[in-house]
């Protein structure tokens, strides 16, 4: 039997595919390949491009490699852009996760697994936010994941199907082998523009608010080395085989790092003493965001391997450093087949 990756040639979905080849799966990737790259996906795995809303390009993969489970990543991501296109993100996100559901339901999948996001608790009450907290997403992308949340819940109540929601914090860093990385040029994660900083890709790294209350004044952020989120996943497919019930999980490590801490990490591991440019709050920034771990840490079989500031950077800047030898030593876009 095997298990479906949608938005697996993407960055967090190849890492999940190789962790899934690495235990012996069986996988099948669907992706269209819009911000993905075929070329980091193992050999041995189909690619189907396309549509994770397609209904035909699903139910034909489904039955064609006789799928079992589904793991969802395939969606947009970039908080601002959801601002400026909210219609694409309830497009690309709600919609093609109905169909996706649609597609699952008719073909008597059991197993369902959902990437979301910390985007859908807003500005929390209470640091560390825990799953109970009132959700309040600030965003269209908040919105579109917390939409989809509350869809599969319906989904699954109505059909014969588990899920887990799982609400990732801020994912960082690369396969620890070389394998896949976050390859896009002009991501808005802080630790890419860091690494991006300290292989001469970027002028300067700019800090929007130093005038928090927190201990050097910025934000405070939570971040999980995407090869530990992959690991996490695989414990929640193992979970759900397991006979366990439909849950929603924060991804974190329940501890915070300030951008600060944060570019600092980047500049030790790097050795480089790149600019960094001190700007205003932005409206709509969270001052303080790091999960409460205790409910994935005692219901899944999941121990971080990873869980330090510097491994995480260095990872990061390993993984650019290839990129940046791969494009002859211009931050152009690489390809996306």
């Amino acid at each position: 039997m095997t298990v479906l990756v949608t938005g697996g040639a993407g960055y967090i979905g190849s890492h999940m595919v190789h962790a899934l080849v690495d235990a012996g799966e069986s996988v099948v990737v669907i992706d269209d390949l819009s911000t993905g790259f075929s070329s980091v996906l193992p050999r041995t795995v189909p690619l189907s491009v396309g549509d994770a809303g397609d209904e035909t390009l699903v139910g034909n993969v489904i039955a064609q490699h006789r799928v079992e489970s589904i793991i969802h990543f395939a969606g947009s991501v970039v908080v601002p852009d959801s601002m400026r296109d909210p219609l694409g993100y309830y497009r690309n996100n709600t919609m093609t996760t109905r169909s996706l559901m649609n597609s699952a339901v008719k073909a008597g999948i059991s197993r369902f697994i959902f990437s979301s996001t910390a985007a859908v608790y807003g500005n929390p009450d209470q640091v560390p936010v825990s799953e109970h907290a009132p959700t309040r997403p600030m965003s269209p992308y908040g919105s579109s994941k917390l939409m989809t949340e509350i869809m599969l819940h319906d989904v699954a109540s109505a059909h014969d199907m588990n899920y887990v929601v799982l609400r990732y914090f801020n994912v960082a860093g690369a396969d620890p082998d070389g394998r896949c990385g976050l390859s896009t040029v002009g991501a808005t994660h802080l630790l890419k523009i860091a690494v991006e900083a300290a292989t001469s890709q970027r002028a300067k790294v700019d800090v929007y608010g130093t005038d928090y209350p927190t201990p050097d004044g910025s934000c405070i952020r939570d971040f999980i080395h995407v090869s530990d989120l992959a690991q996490a996943h695989l414990a929640a497919l193992s979970y759900l085989r397991g006979g366990g019930g439909s849950i929603t999980l924060n991804c974190g490590y329940g501890r915070g790092y300030s951008v600060l801490e944060t570019i600092e990490a980047v500049r030790r591991v790097s050795m480089r003493n790149f600019a960094v440019s001190y700007a205003p709050r932005r409206p709509g920034d969270i001052m303080t965001m790091v999960a409460d771990t205790s409910r994935i840490r005692s219901v899944l079989d999941w121990k971080p391997r990873y869980d330090n500031l510097d491994t995480i950077a260095r990872d990061a800047l390993t993984w650019e450093k290839r990129l940046f030898s791969e494009r002859g030593g211009h931050p152009k876009r690489a390809e996306s087949a």
